[in-house]
């Protein structure tokens, strides 16, 4: 289950335990001095000098982790002392693997740490560098100093070359000049020959020489020579047996699936088969499950027979084949070819994983005055027409209820969603009439066929219908280049206001929510509007694939929903003539169809400061405007803030739009009933700053990180016809229309997931006017008489400094 808000009670809980954990380990990881023997002291600090600001940070990794700090302010040490102290000492059996030992001081480690650091200094060309180590002791508290005298790097001076076999030679010299980091007059550098060697290992594997290994690569430099100079021999070897490197060809594949997922190959079937299967097209295709088509499999094998051998395409086979995501285990072996000498067989096993999986998930969203839950099913084939073709088919419904008077959740059930989808993704790109080239080399390109069907009920405001059928294209142009198109969109939407069927002997609630229709107009008649869809949308993400490192990299994605524009222009082919603006909308099937534009970007960098630690900016921006036939766009495409993923100090659907302030709902019951439907806007701009860091290595066998933050933004209406002129996006107002939170957060890094939990905290909320914004200086001054005047204003809505959110997965 998964709990999106939480009651206020519950927080305060939240936050005093979160204070008194933080107590508990500064209090017992306060020293660690205490707990070790009277001769020995414990390292604080660790410095480097003389070493060139380059090299530094990797000179700092020679220094051995046992003596080596580590952690935001000793936090790693401090848990550490928590669970492996007893009796004042440190335990010596029981160890718990949680945070980390203290660095105590070992002069074996001191003198292998200063050698190391001497070696890696000569292995960047200071041929005569000397390190030596320096240590401070006072009060068990000890001070590492390692000073180095690297002397005059040595520089290439002659590059030679000893490759005994010509056609080696040539291919080697045609292409090193696209890889190559040796050069006469550059630093002797081991990491560069290293290099090199790895990408003469890769060409030769790539042009035909299968059996070529990296040692035949090696090199002799000489360093005996004046002025800091030294020359270099690269060298690639014959075969030991006197013979020249042999380039081998492809003869005929044999693709082998077992019989199951354990791997089983029936030893009798499979040597039939080899024996009297015949190869078509260079493949003798063997499946010994039956549950597979040979063309889907065959397709993703780049292996060709009368190519040369090309170790690129098979790692690309390697990968293609596991993408298809019906195989648990891909093994690719080669056999020499019985009537020739160089040529190779190609034998590629593949063993099926599990076809089918049935997932049910639940959440529970609640707040101080609603709680719901929402329960799904989620069948799922990866195998549905024996052509790894992923069916899926959802079932998912929800329930929302007021809370209060000691009453059953189940008394005022407020609203019900319920959704079936079902979609088909078939593992290449299906376009009719059109003969599209092989697109599985940067990746797998999929076509998508999706159906679904959406109600939701909003109880005695409106209820809405939405039928969506669409077919999208995904290709990989490269690594980090994605792109997903979708030429055929089309949605219909049945809705209906229900205001005016609220019994009116039930004159509260009949004069409220006629007070609700009247404040939020604008919204609720979206969402009882009827209408057509027909469009296409588009996105393009770079660098997708590097979200999950630590290093610096710029993320973008962008995409763009259009809509109507087709029809529009057959209705004027026609001669029909409409002013939307009037009231007077084109339509199609008896229904008016929408056009609009709704482009949407998310740009962030990503910068790496070493270790652990990680700065990311971001900016999140985009905007629905609707023209032509339409003036709004659909409710289902406005844009909301706040939320785990966007400003975290508001909960979802809880900030904006503009200036909006909830107090011009007349009454308590019309501002339940309308919570998160006003809130909504036409265009977004949120900007997030992030700082991560790592607090405890060990915990738990995972790692804990910090997260420090701000967050700053809105949404905003920019199609006419709102009545509420402050929710309009005006740029000379834009420094009042901003709301700014910050926090801090937690990230429990266990390899495969993140569990993930944000403290927000409101600074400056554009609900309110003048300094009252910058709501910070109430929660200084304790805020109880702020929060108690606005629940006057604002019942049933409770107002919140902090939020806390709860999710998996890093916000962004």
């Amino acid at each position: 289950m998964i709990l999106k808000a939480y009651t206020y009670n519950y927080k305060q809980q939240v936050q005093i335990l979160t204070i008194l954990l933080f107590i508990l380990v500064f209090i017992a990881g306060c020293s660690s001095t205490k707990y070790i023997q009277d001769y020995q002291s414990i390292v604080t600090k660790v410095k480097i000098d003389s070493v060139d600001k380059q090299f530094l940070e990797q000179a700092n990794n020679y220094v051995q982790k046992d003596i080596r700090p580590s952690g935001v302010i000793g936090l790693n040490v401090k848990v550490y002392n928590i669970f492996n102290t007893k009796n004042g000492k440190y335990k010596t059996a029981n160890i718990k693997p949680l945070g980390s030992p203290p660095p105590i001081l070992d002069s074996t480690l001191v003198e292998i740490s200063r050698s190391q650091i001497e070696k890696f200094l000569k292995s960047k060309g200071y041929f005569n560098a000397k390190v030596k180590s320096e240590i401070k002791v006072k009060k068990k508290k000890a001070e590492l100093r390692f000073v180095a005298n690297p002397g005059q790097p040595f520089y290439i001076n002659k590059l030679t070359y000893e490759i005994p076999d010509p056609i080696v030679k040539s291919l080697y010299l045609s292409k090193k000049a696209a890889f190559t980091h040796l050069h006469e007059g550059k630093r002797y550098d081991e990491d560069s020959l290293a290099y090199e060697r790895d990408q003469i290992y890769q060409v030769m594997r790539q042009n035909g020489y299968f059996l070529f290994e990296r040692p035949y690569v090696r090199y002799e430099p000489d360093s005996n020579q004046n002025n800091s100079k030294v020359s270099v021999k690269l060298i690639i070897d014959n075969p030991l047996n006197g013979t020249k490197h042999k380039v081998f060809t492809i003869d005929t594949s044999n693709v082998i699936i077992a019989e199951n997922s354990e791997g089983f190959f029936n030893r009798d079937r499979l040597s039939d088969s080899l024996k009297n299967k015949r190869a078509f097209r260079g493949i003798r295709y063997i499946d010994l499950s039956n549950k597979f088509r040979r063309n889907p499999i065959v397709r993703y094998n780049f292996i060709r027979e009368g190519e040369i051998y090309d170790i690129t395409k098979e790692n690309l086979t390697y990968d293609r084949l596991y993408q298809l995501n019906v195989f648990k285990n891909v093994k690719i072996d080669y056999t020499l070819a019985k009537d020739s000498s160089n040529k190779i067989n190609p034998v590629i096993f593949l063993v099926p994983q599990k076809r089918m999986s049935n997932r049910v998930e639940g959440e529970i969203p609640f707040n101080s005055g609603t709680v719901g839950f929402t329960l799904s099913n989620t069948y799922i084939n990866n195998n549905f027409l024996k052509g790894a073709e992923r069916f899926q088919f959802q079932v998912k419904g929800g329930l929302q209820s007021r809370r209060g008077d000691g009453k059953s959740i189940f008394n005022d059930i407020y609203q019900r969603d319920f959704s079936v989808s079902a979609s088909l993704s078939v593992p290449r790109l299906m376009i009719p009439f059109v003969n599209i080239p092989m697109m599985g080399k940067n990746g797998m390109p999929y076509t998508t066929f999706s159906t679904s069907y959406l109600y939701a009920l909003q109880k005695d405001i409106t209820d809405r219908r939405i039928f969506i059928n669409s077919v999208s294209y995904d290709w990989v142009e490269t690594k980090s280049k994605l792109h997903s198109f979708t030429p055929l969109n089309v949605e219909y939407r049945f809705g209906s206001i229900l205001i005016d069927t609220v019994d009116k002997s039930d004159i509260n609630k009949y004069n409220a929510n006629k007070q609700l229709l009247e404040s939020n107009s604008y919204n609720i008649k979206l969402l009882g509007r009827k209408d057509f869809t027909l469009g296409m949308k588009y996105a393009y993400t770079l660098n997708g694939e590097k979200l999950l490192q630590n290093s610096s990299f710029v993320y973008f994605k962008g995409n763009i929903d259009i809509a109507g524009n087709l029809l529009q222009l057959t209705s004027n082919a026609f001669g029909t003539k409409h002013d939307a603006k009037n009231g007077d909308f084109g339509k199609i099937f008896g229904l008016p169809f929408n056009q609009y534009l709704r482009p949407e970007i998310d740009v962030r960098w990503y910068k790496n400061l070493g270790g652990d630690r990680q700065f990311i900016a971001r900016l999140n921006t985009g905007v629905g405007y609707a023209y032509g036939n339409s003036i709004s766009v659909p409710f289902e495409k406005l844009f909301y803030a706040g939320g785990s993923s966007g400003i975290r100090a508001w909960q979802a659907r809880t900030l904006g739009p503009g200036n909006y302030n909830r107090d011009v709902i007349p009454s308590a019951i019309a501002r339940n009933s309308s919570f998160g439907i006003d809130q909504l806007g036409q265009m977004r701009i949120e900007t997030n700053l992030e700082y991560r860091y790592l607090l405890v290595n060990k915990l738990f066998g995972g790692k804990l990180k910090g997260a420090a933050f701000v967050d700053m933004g809105n949404i905003w209406n920019i199609s006419s016809g709102n009545p509420r002129p402050e929710t309009y996006f005006k740029l000379d107002k834009l420094g009042k229309q901003i709301a700014i939170g910050t926090g801090l957060g937690f990230r429990y890094d266990v390899e495969f997931f993140v569990f993930r939990f944000d403290l927000g905290l409101k600074l400056k909320d554009p609900q309110f006017v003048g300094s009252e914004q910058w709501v910070i200086s109430k929660y200084l001054n304790g805020g109880k008489t702020f929060k108690e005047n606005y629940f006057i204003t604002h019942n049933p809505d409770v107002y919140r400094f902090m939020q806390y959110n709860f999710g998996i997965g890093f916000p962004f």
